[in-house]
Order: C-alpha cells, then structure tokens, then sequence
C-alpha cells in the first residue's frame, strides 16, 4: 500500500512539474506576444505623430493662401462677400408642433436646491 502511495506521489509531481513546464513556456509566449504589441502600438503612435505633423506643415496659412493665389486661375475663388451669409431669420426651424412633449422629465442634476 505504501508502495502504491509513493508511485501515485510521484506521478503527482510528475504531472505537476509538466505543467508548470507548459505554463512557463505558454506564459513566455503570451508576454512575447504582448512586447510585440506593444511595439507595434509604439511604432503605429510614432507614424500618428508624423503624419499630424506633416499635415500641420501642409495646412499652413501662408502656404494654402501662396497655393490659393498660384491657382486663382484655375481654381476661381473669390473673397467671401457678407451678402454669402444668412440670417438667423432665413433658418426655418421645424414648427412647436413637430417636437416630441416631454411629458416625464428626470432631474439629472444633484442640486435640488437651486430648482
């Protein structure tokens, strides 16, 4: 009996050791696996910050209005003139009856007292 007892022992620790082996090696991939990752966020955030700064450097003022007048030819644009923009009066705003009642208001604020 006793015999028995130590070869199930030692099949235990067996077992358990090749495990831990499996988990050692399953844990060292996953945390390649996240470096690289992380790496490739690194790498994506660096093109990010590239590409807004070139995108700053292309939308400069002074060179979007040089590129403006070399084109004005074969663009057409012309100064806007303050006859181009409306009025508040010309917005047609959809009739009082339109609007859905609000019939069961909820207080989201939790300042009861200035109600």
């Amino acid at each position: 009996m006793r015999s028995l007892f130590y070869a199930l022992t030692a099949l235990a620790v067996i077992g358990l050791a090749f495990w831990a082996y499996r988990e050692n090696y399953e844990t060292q991939e996953a945390q390649g696996k996240a470096q690289q990752l992380q790496r490739q966020i690194a790498d994506a955030r660096q093109r990010l910050r590239v590409l807004n700064a070139e995108w700053a450097y292309l939308n400069r003022p002074d060179r979007l209005r040089d590129l403006a007048e070399i084109n004005y030819d074969k663009l057409g644009l012309l100064p806007l003139q303050p006859y181009q923009f409306g009025k508040i009066d010309q917005v047609a705003f959809p009739p009082e009856d339109d609007l859905l009642p609000i019939t069961n208001p909820v207080d989201v604020s939790n300042m009861e007292g200035l109600q």
